[in-house]
Formats: structure tokens, C-alpha cells, sequence
């Protein structure tokens, strides 16, 4: 019993992080490659849900609107969420036509979002962070899929170009690694969501987003339940800053793991095989075992001390979870990041392991979080 507890808990959390990346990587090229012409003229609307944006507002709507895709109509939103600081007042001092500034009471995200699409135009819709910074290309380079009309949402990459000295360094090499997965996803058509930090998506396919649910997960999966493909576009980048901090860090893990598994809960459809085919198998694959595998740790490591007798490979498991636990803890107490990055690695994963596990905990006990401050994930 004890080595079938191991190697479950083993092998689940194996799979969800490499064995299925891999596996995706394996049978790609049994996937036609398919190419991308330019964005044709469209009409956009682009929507910024802004709490307390104030010092990156006004150059991130100038950033919009210096964007070399020549769209037939641009209409820029910009829906404060109850902003304290001087975020509308920022945002009005860029002067055009083509932006619209809405000053909301604070309702949280997934309503503002909602606010600013009921007051768009444009058959496509994009959706992006305050903070986050464009190049003049981004925009072209999103849409160029939706030419395509079995697309029906674009994700673009988001990557931290220069990672601080602590926890960031780990938040950057997982982008990395989420990076290649979406490549992977994208070859053999089952891409899973987007990130909030850049998405597109076909206006007709949009649902009203529900409190409590991570917003950029539930826009983007608008897509497949309509049967249409997410695609990546990698070439479309945005860069961001890593959280550096250990407890904004395993406060921004728990709040992520509670709103994906209320997002999937809202999406459960999607997991049916039968209806959806290979992109339920990743949807189970990468969103559900992963925000699972956690807890499996725990009783790993107990199995594993049960089975320190029985053979030379469960000694050589247990010292090997012990050392990088040993790391992990070192490198949380490293406040001065003197030490390698292998130890603020390991780091890293510790809280966002415990993090997720933390939050799944709190899911099943019915919490959730309905409203949100970007400056915790700062």
C-alpha cells in the first residue's frame, strides 16, 4: 500500500509538470505547422481594468496608441475600479478621441471588465494590464491569427526581462517554461487559455464574466466552448516584473489557485473528452493535476519514510526531497541573496507549491476572493 501511495504521488505531479509537455513535444510533428498573414484592418476595442494605476497609466495608453496595426476603427477603455489615487485624472490627460475613461465604484474586476465591454464597439476585443508594456508591434502581431475564422481568441507572451534578486528569478524561468508548454499546446491545437496580461478575442464569442473566477482564464475559454481554437502568438510580447517578495508571492499562488478552480468549476463542461477531445485532455492536464499535484507532497514524503528500508531507490527519494527542502528553506531565510540561484529556485517552488496547496484548502472550504489590488502581485 505504501509503495502505491508513492508512486501515485510520484507520478502525478511528474506528469502534470514534464511527462505532459513532453508528451505534447513527442507527437507535435504529427501536427500540420500553420502560418499567420497579417492582420487585416479590424475594428478593436481595447479594455484596461486599472485599480490604482496612476504611475503607469497615462504612458501605457500613449503605448496603445502609438501601435503601428492599422485597425478600421481603435477604441481604447480604460475602467477604473474604484482607483483612490490619481488614475482617471491620468488618464484624462492623454487627449483623444479614441479613449474612453470610465470612473467606477469598487465592484472588483470581473465586474469592470464587464462595464468596459458593455461600453466597446470593436469585433474584436483585447484585453491587457495597466502595467505591462507593449512594443509597437504587439497589437499587429496578436490579431494576425484572427484572419483565421475557426480562431476565436489570441494570447500573447508575457515575459520579465530583467528578474530581481529573489523570488522574480523563479517567476521568470516559470514564464520560460509556460512559454514552451503554450508552444506545444498551440502545434497541436488544444492551447488551454491566455494570460490576462494580453488576450484577444472575437467580441461575438464574449460571455459576462463571473465574480470569483480568474478573469483571463474564463474571457479566453470563451473560445473553446464556442468550439473555436485559443492560439499563441509568442511574437506578441509584453514585458512585466517578477514578485520578489515571499509573502506577496504565496498570497498571489493562493489567490490564483482559488479563482482556477472556481474559473474550472464555471467551465466544468470543458473537461468532457467526448465533446471537447484533446483540449478537455489538457484542460485536465495542465489546470486541474497541476492545481492538484501539491497536495500530494505531503503524503509522498511519508510514504517515503515508510519505505526507507525496502530498497536503495527510496533512500536515494527521500534524501533527494529532503535536500531540496533543505534548500528551499535556506534560500527563504537568504534575505540578503547571497547565495546561488539554485537555492532561490528552490525557494521559489516551496512557496508556490505550498501556496497552491494553501489555496486549494481554501476553495474547498468556500472561500474566494471577489476583489483584487494589482499591487500585490508587485
Amino acid at each position: 500500500m505504501a509503495e502505491f501511495i508513492f508512486w501515485l504521488c510520484l507520478l502525478l505531479p511528474v506528469y502534470a509538470w514534464l511527462g505532459y509537455p513532453l508528451l505534447l513535444t513527442l507527437i507535435a510533428p504529427l501536427f500540420r505547422a500553420r502560418r499567420h498573414a497579417p492582420a487585416p484592418p479590424m475594428n478593436v476595442s481595447i479594455i484596461i481594468a486599472a485599480h490604482n494605476e496612476a504611475q503607469y497609466i497615462e504612458k501605457k495608453l500613449r503605448t496603445l496608441l502609438a501601435q503601428d496595426y492599422q485597425a478600421r476603427s481603435l477604441h481604447i477603455i480604460l475602467a477604473s475600479d474604484g482607483s483612490t489615487d490619481d488614475t482617471v485624472a491620468c488618464a484624462h490627460k492623454v487627449i483623444d478621441p479614441r479613449i474612453s475613461v470610465l470612473d467606477l465604484p469598487r465592484q472588483g474586476k470581473a465586474a469592470t471588465l464587464n462595464a468596459g465591454v458593455a461600453l466597446s464597439t470593436g469585433e474584436i476585443l483585447v484585453f491587457t494590464d495597466a502595467d505591462n508594456q507593449w512594443s509597437t508591434d504587439t497589437l499587429g502581431q496578436l490579431l494576425a491569427p484572427l484572419a483565421d475564422p475557426e480562431v476565436g481568441a489570441c494570447a500573447g507572451y508575457m515575459l520579465i526581462p530583467v528578474p530581481g534578486k529573489g523570488l522574480s528569478l523563479g517567476d521568470s524561468l516559470y514564464r520560460h517554461y509556460e512559454g514552451w508548454l503554450r508552444k506545444v499546446e498551440n502545434r497541436t491545437g488544444c492551447m488551454v487559455s491566455a494570460d490576462g496580461a494580453l488576450l484577444a478575442l472575437r467580441r461575438e464569442l464574449f460571455q459576462h464574466v463571473p465574480a470569483e473566477v480568474n478573469d483571463d482564464f474564463f474571457i479566453s475559454t470563451c473560445a473553446p466552448v464556442a468550439f473555436k481554437r485559443i492560439v499563441y502568438v509568442p511574437e506578441a510580447q509584453v514585458s512585466d516584473q517578477g514578485v520578489d517578495e515571499i509573502v506577496k508571492q504565496w498570497r498571489r499562488r493562493q489567490r490564483v489557485t482559488v479563482g482556477g478552480l472556481q474559473s474550472l468549476a464555471q467551465r466544468r463542461e470543458l473537461l468532457n473528452p467526448w465533446k471537447y477531445g484533446l483540449y478537455a485532455i489538457a484542460l485536465i492536464s495542465h489546470k486541474l493535476i497541476r492545481r492538484l499535484a501539491p497536495i500530494l507532497l505531503l503524503p509522498l514524503l511519508l510514504s517515503n519514510l515508510w519505505l526507507w528500508n525496502v530498497h536503495d531507490l527510496y533512500r536515494l527519494s527521500l534524501i533527494a526531497q529532503l535536500l531540496g527542502y533543505a534548500m528551499a528553506i535556506v534560500g527563504l531565510l537568504d534575505v540578503q541573496h547571497r547565495l546561488p540561484k539554485p537555492f532561490r529556485l528552490a525557494a521559489f517552488v516551496l512557496v508556490t507549491l505550498a501556496g497552491m496547496s494553501i489555496g486549494l484548502w481554501q476553495f474547498l472550504r468556500g472561500q474566494r476572493y471577489a476583489q483584487w489590488n494589482p499591487e500585490q502581485n508587485r
